[in-house]
């Protein structure tokens, strides 16, 4: 009997569990996409892309499916997401674990100053700082008081929608990034600073290494808080986890 699994994607660890996942056939997974990249790589699975409809939505998808465990390799920031799924499947019996990389740590040659929260940031920028936001444009509104400054927010796909701050704009770009690449877009926008979430991951250090080149200070969001449960900081770890899950429903 085939393990239903669902695999909450989005990050290069999914992707990762992903492939691995395409080649196990004792596994029955689907990928799901919150859908905020328009053109997202193939996963190799079965995949859904938008939301659930909230807790009653989510929870149906569970009992219609007969999902037996649920992987959450979603965003480290993705904490409300990660909160709920981590709720839901304690309240119906579903196996999860989440995958949650390690954070990054400032080293030698680092300049960081390490915020709370998104609306802290403002304060920490030097008056007619050049800013670049490696952040992603969602939640933009969170960080208030930036309309001061000259903007630069990076994301993945061109918008239609209006830039939030009247100095500043959106430059497109897909990951992964170099460091050289990283120190010669710093260049070209003449930054001052660079504010970015603690995402952690080797595939986002590359802008680290780049300020740190150029000795470029960095605000750096703190994680929110994560829910309870099961954590898995590998790939390698999240893999044996399917795996213990798929020995527990053949003997059960």
């Amino acid at each position: 009997m085939s393990l239903r699994l669902l695999l909450l994607a989005g990050t290069t660890e999914a992707r990762q569990v992903a492939r691995a996942l395409a080649g196990m056939p004792e596994i029955a997974a689907t990928a799901s996409l919150a859908g905020t990249t328009a053109r997202p790589a193939d996963l190799g699975l079965p995949t859904r892309v938008g939301g659930f409809g909230g807790d009653a939505g989510f929870a149906d998808y569970l009992a219609r499916h007969r999902v037996q465990a649920v992987l959450d390799a979603t965003h480290p920031f993705a904490h409300r997401i990660a909160a709920r799924t981590a709720r839901l499947c304690r309240q119906h019996g579903v196996a999860h674990a989440r995958v949650l990389r390690p954070a990054w740590q400032a080293g030698p040659g680092d300049r960081w100053t390490e915020v709370a929260s998104e609306a802290e940031v403002a304060a920490q920028v030097p008056e007619g700082a050049r800013v670049f936001m490696a952040t992603g444009p969602e939640h933009l509104d969170a960080y208030t008081g930036m309309d001061r400054h000259q903007v630069i927010c990076r994301r993945i796909d061109l918008s239609p929608a209006p830039f939030p701050w009247p100095r500043g704009d959106y430059v497109v770009g897909r990951p992964p990034f170099t460091r050289d690449a990283e120190i010669a877009l710093f260049r070209r926008f003449r930054v001052d600073l660079l504010v970015t979430k603690n995402a952690g991951g080797a595939a986002g250090r590359a802008k680290l290494e780049a300020a740190r080149a150029l000795g470029l200070p960095v605000v750096m969001v703190a994680r929110p808080p994560q829910p309870e449960g099961r954590v898995l900081a590998s790939v390698t770890q999240a893999l044996d986890w399917i795996r213990e899950q798929t020995w527990t429903n053949v003997s059960s």
